[in-house]
């Protein structure tokens, strides 16, 4: 008897239902319960199939999933390119079928190793799942590790917690592991049930996930009164600027803008002057830079009548290569407004501070002349401030764990993460971005300072809390609490180690079943499958 049905259409609509149910478990839909059932679908689809169908599946679930939790790509292009609508739409679709690759990957592989046997392709699910997110996040300049699967349980301040071990990719093996248990526990209810032999819930995969779900509860409802609270030591002044968001700017952009300028000027200086020791201003949301005349006096100024150390986003320009070449930066400005850091930032933005691939993008000419294009820095900088040494990451980069613990292991003993979200508007990538960030803190124990332009501007303690916020959309200052802290976490000190087991016991299963199937004589596969769970 085969439980799976070969039902094409039947599973083409359970991969897009179950590519929608795991968007919606993100911001700004915040239903994250549906994380935990979502997988499960795609897995349930993948068993049995056809290899090219299953393929299918796994296009089909990656497109909705970031047509559902991207769409701020096509307003990005369209309102700030601005791109004719068929470009735009091209481009999210580009981008989307790109990221379903690996989900297509994930359901061929899953429909293969379920030919020979339903449990293995069950156990090699959530590892197999790992796996891929770890290559997504590291393929070289277009890595886009945006809404991993265990950001849906990152919510949970109990089970975050988790993160200080094994990093994101510890809370998407265990949300992937139970999609996976889920199934088996469906489908020995299945057979039980239709064979009439004992208790369905008496079977090993029933009590397996019963146990598991009543973990999962206890500790998500009662882990929070267990995690300590976090005391600062300090308060920065994080100015969130609400300058108007441009693709470019004209030449009397300084003049157009002096009141605000001014205005912002007289925000800083005073919240330094009631308590000095840092002020911070975003990533450069203007075109501003320390090697103009007029906005370096200004900058100087601000730290010198602020009494406090001062850290702004700017454009640096810098010989690199034989010619002069612009990166995005963050300065550092001491009380006597001398320049005493500079961080280049690492990792760009492909296709908003670079173009990966610019001369395949025939289509998008528009794009191309109008996207940015910054160098990208080497040096991973650590500075000092009084009480403590400290790293900057620049936007994007909060969404890469590797880069943003490489910063601890060198001494950072704060996080400060300057953002310009003013391209996003009030878009759900506000949301996203920051619940991202706020893993980066737990994984390594560090306060994190999160300035933005327009939001969301955020001081997170080293348990991943926000304990203080300032509304986006508007212009202001947040007096956020911090303190630096030395100890390392397991995650800071073996770095990815989830992942790379992950990677190999995915290589280890995939042998295992090349050799079985091997063994098997022609139309045996599943055959094994069809015996009593229990």
């Amino acid at each position: 008897m085969r439980v799976i049905p070969r039902l094409r259409g039947w599973r083409a609509v359970l991969a897009l239902g179950a590519g929608a149910a795991l968007a919606l478990s993100y911001p700004d839909f915040d239903l994250p319960l549906l994380g935990w059932f979502a997988v499960a679908g795609l897995i349930y689809c993948s068993l049995g199939a056809g290899i090219r169908h299953a393929a299918a599946c796994g296009l089909l679930f990656g497109l909705i999933f970031y047509t559902l939790t991207l769409p701020w790509i096509y307003t990005v292009l369209r309102e700030y390119g601005p791109l004719p609508a068929w470009q735009a739409a091209a481009l999210l679709v580009l981008l989307a079928l790109a990221g379903s690759v690996f989900f297509a990957l994930f359901t061929a592989l899953l429909a293969w190793h379920s030919r020979g046997s339903e449990r293995l392709a069950l156990l090699a699910a959530p590892f197999l799942w790992v796996a891929l997110e770890f290559l997504r996040t590291h393929l070289p300049d277009i890595g886009f590790p945006w809404n991993l699967l265990g950001y849906t349980a990152s919510d949970n301040l109990p089970l975050l917690q988790l993160s200080s071990l094994t990093g994101i990719y510890g809370l998407s093996l265990l949300v992937a592991a139970y999609n996976a248990l889920l199934i088996w526990f469906l489908l020995s209810i299945i057979r039980t049930t239709s064979r009439s032999k004992g208790h369905p819930l008496a079977t090993p995969p029933a009590l397996l996930w019963l146990v598991a779900t009543v973990a999962l509860i206890a500790v998500a409802l009662l882990g929070t009164p267990l995690i300590p609270e976090a005391e600062p030591t300090h308060v920065a002044h994080l100015v969130q600027t609400n300058l108007p968001q441009s693709m470019s700017y004209q030449p009397d952009w300084d003049a157009v803008h002096a009141a605000d300028m001014d205005e912002l000027e007289r925000i800083t200086t005073a919240a330094g002057q009631a308590r000095p020791g840092l002020v911070i201003w975003p990533e450069v949301p203007a075109p501003f830079s320390l090697q103009q005349a007029a906005f370096a006096q200004r900058a100087a100024r601000i730290a010198r009548e602020s009494q406090s150390h001062f850290l702004l986003g700017i454009v640096h320009w810098k010989s690199s290569a034989g010619r002069l070449r612009p990166f995005n930066s963050a300065a550092l400005l001491d009380t006597a407004g001398l320049e005493s850091l500079v961080y280049d930032k690492i990792h760009l933005v492909p296709f908003s501070e670079y173009i990966p691939g610019r001369d395949w993008l025939w289509f998008a000419s528009d794009l191309t002349a109008l996207v940015s294009d910054f160098s990208s820095g080497t040096q991973y900088a650590v500075g000092r401030l009084p009480g403590g040494r400290f790293s900057v990451v620049i936007c994007y980069e909060a969404i890469f764990p590797d880069l943003v613990r490489r910063f601890v292991g060198d001494g950072a003993e704060l996080l400060i993460n300057i953002s310009n979200d003013g391209w996003f508007g009030r878009s759900s990538a506000l949301a996203q971005h920051v619940a991202m960030a706020r893993v980066r803190a737990a994984e390594n124990r560090r306060w994190l300072l999160r300035d933005t332009n327009t939001g969301q501007t955020v001081s997170v303690d080293p348990y991943g809390r926000i304990v203080a916020r300032l509304e986006p959309a508007t212009r202001g200052v947040l007096d956020a609490p911090y303190a630096f802290r030395s100890d390392t976490t397991l995650y800071t000190r073996w770095g990815d180690w989830v992942a790379w087991l992950s990677a190999g016991v995915t290589i280890a299963l995939l042998l295992a079943a090349r050799r079985s199937q091997s063994n098997l004589p022609a139309g045996a596969s599943n055959k094994k499958d069809e015996t009593d769970d229990s």
